[in-house]
């Protein structure tokens, strides 16, 4: 029986880091799974790949032979899917961006036209996405290719995850609230205000925007639960709730009952690009690079996720 492709992927993954434990927190499996295919794998080729013991890993002489032919394999074989992607992908010629709300910033027009440059014949579509799917489509399937979107968010580890702002996070208040006429609030003056919060789909994004790590504890008041842009700003002007918000979006989002303002004591948000990490293709990539090249200016920060 020939080898998969998998279970090549799980070697070099043992072999670059000598750890069970460490290639399979690398490789999203439980250590007995991994464990498991490995030997597998030694049991088809016939010979023992790694020599272990409780301490130590290390590669045997045809685990050194095959390691350098196992990294050609994966390589030929993840260029002939992005093939495979690219040519289904030209009868359509469309990229779908999740957004849960406006992006501003310049970043879309400007990533558009770099697009462009290299793909004249493709097209950038924008879908809005409620925050019941704080991933703006990416954990739907098929419904989005990439997203914009705050971090962080559910199953975040198991995408590509690339930040292209970061911002002090304000608070929106209406405009005859006691504080509305501050330069800034500190934080500790909104504890006990009611909150307009994202479902509890959200998660962990849902928490950030509540400040839930900065309340050392003190209980957060619900006062609405909000599923849109929309609805968060409508519920700000009728008083249900102040709302935490990224600094640019607060330009974004100007209305004349409602008032943004700088908060003290708070860390801040994280706009970032996301995809799919097995998504292969090029058309994908391209995009990629031409949002994070499209404002040269943007603060950034290493890849994170997978």
């Amino acid at each position: 029986m020939d080898a998969h492709i998998r279970d090549l992927r799980y070697f070099v993954a043992v072999a670059e880091e000598l750890n069970f434990t460490r290639a399979a927190e690398r490789m999203f499996v439980s250590q007995p799974a991994l464990s498991k295919q490995i030997r597998q794998l030694e049991e088809q080729l016939r010979v023992r790949l790694f020599d272990r013991d409780r301490r130590t890993v290390t590669l045997t002489a045809p685990g050194e032979t095959l390691l350098p032919k196992a990294h050609e394999l994966i390589r030929v074989w993840d260029e002939a899917q992005r093939a495979v992607s690219d040519a289904a992908a030209a009868e359509a010629a469309v990229l779908t961006v999740g957004v849960s709300s406006s992006v501003g910033r310049g970043l879309l027009p400007a990533a558009r036209a770099r697009f462009a440059e290299r793909r004249p014949h493709w097209r950038i579509r924008v879908r809005q996405v409620d925050w019941e799917d704080a991933t703006a489509g990416l954990a739907t399937g098929g419904e989005v290719d990439l997203a914009l979107l705050w971090l962080p968010v559910p199953g975040q580890e198991a995408l590509n995850v690339r930040v292209v702002a970061t911002e002090p996070r304000w608070v929106a208040l209406p405009v005859g609230h006691r504080l509305a006429g501050l330069a800034e609030v500190p934080f500790s003056e909104l504890l006990d205000e009611p909150f307009l919060a994202l479902p509890e789909s959200a998660g962990p994004l849902r928490d950030h925007f509540l400040a839930l790590e900065e309340r050392a504890g003190h209980p957060v008041l619900i006062g609405s639960v909000v599923s849109n842009a929309d609805e968060t700003f409508e519920a700000v002007e009728e008083g249900s709730g102040v709302v935490l918000l990224a600094a640019g979006n607060a330009a974004i989002y100007q209305r004349p009952g409602v008032v943004t303002l700088p908060v003290s004591g708070l860390s801040p948000s994280r706009l970032a690009l996301a995809w799919r990490p097995d998504d292969h293709r090029s058309a994908v990539r391209d995009f990629v690079e031409a949002l994070l090249n499209a404002s040269p200016d943007l603060p950034r920060e290493g890849q994170t996720g997978r």
